[in-house]
């Protein structure tokens, strides 16, 4: 039984197909576009894939959008599905104080990431970290608690705000140093050391709440970029939403 997990960020669509709906299963394709050429899914990234048999989804970017991608998915006359976050589900219990209102690529990825660690050992807390168009660092104790988490920007949104308010600085192409001695250093650097540095207090915060040593992931597409520069052990996973899928679909259909 094939499966597609579909992850609509605020950029781009990407997908992948499994498969089966299973953390662990084999991988037949993947890849990812711009939101913008979407409407062209079936006759270019999808048009040699075999109809998956199901389906899941977590998508942030909008109705609009969602309607857009459900109508590629018609010529294969499969029902979409979506995430939606709820009190509790994938062995996460929701923390948020409207639990629907967390956002689903958010709820997904702690999904994910938490089945990733109880597949590998015993349970423990545990900070998820995605960088992306906006940077989020959410935390889960041992117990599979969503305590709550940081929203701050991304790479590109800091920088542009950077080049919007302040006259003379443009979006830079620099490199993250310790000390910059050029503007588009100063700018890179400056952007990359605020998402650190709010990332090593949640670590902190964290680590006194539980008194345990979170297991740390990151993902999203600037992950790799960031993930060097701090001082934490983060391991980098860039299928986390997909394994969220993944497991979110292997629990729904085991009931």
């Amino acid at each position: 039984m094939s499966f597609l997990a579909i992850d609509i960020g605020n950029t781009r669509l990407k997908w992948a197909l499994y498969e089966a709906p299973r953390l662990g299963a084999g991988l037949l394709a993947q890849g990812a576009v711009f939101l913008e050429t979407i409407d062209q899914l079936v006759e270019n990234d999808w048009k040699a894939l075999r109809p998956p048999d199901t389906m899941l989804g977590c998508v942030v970017a909008g109705e609009a959008v969602r309607r857009r991608v459900e109508e590629q998915l018609e010529p294969w006359d499969l029902e979409p599905r979506w995430v939606v976050p709820s009190a509790a589900e994938g062995g996460v219990i929701n923390g948020y104080d409207h639990p629907s209102r967390l956002g689903a690529d958010r709820w997904v990825s702690l999904i994910g990431a938490r089945a990733r660690l109880l597949a590998s050992g015993p349970p423990r807390p545990a900070l998820v970290v995605m960088i992306g168009t906006a940077a989020t660092v959410d935390a889960v104790d041992a117990e599979g608690r969503f305590l709550g988490g940081l929203i701050l920007p991304g790479f590109g949104l800091m920088l542009k705000a950077l080049e919007m308010g302040t006259a003379g600085l443009k979006v830079p192409t620099g490199e993250v140093v310790d000390f910059p001695t050029n503007t588009s250093d100063a700018l890179m650097s400056g952007g990359a050391n605020a998402i650190a540095g709010a990332i090593e207090r949640q670590y902190r915060k964290l680590l006194a709440r539980t008194g345990v040593e979170p297991a740390l992931f990151m993902t999203g597409g600037a992950a790799t970029k960031l993930a060097p520069i701090t001082d934490l052990a983060f391991e980098t996973v860039e299928t986390l939403i997909f394994d969220g899928l993944l497991h979110i679909q292997t629990e729904r259909l085991g009931r």
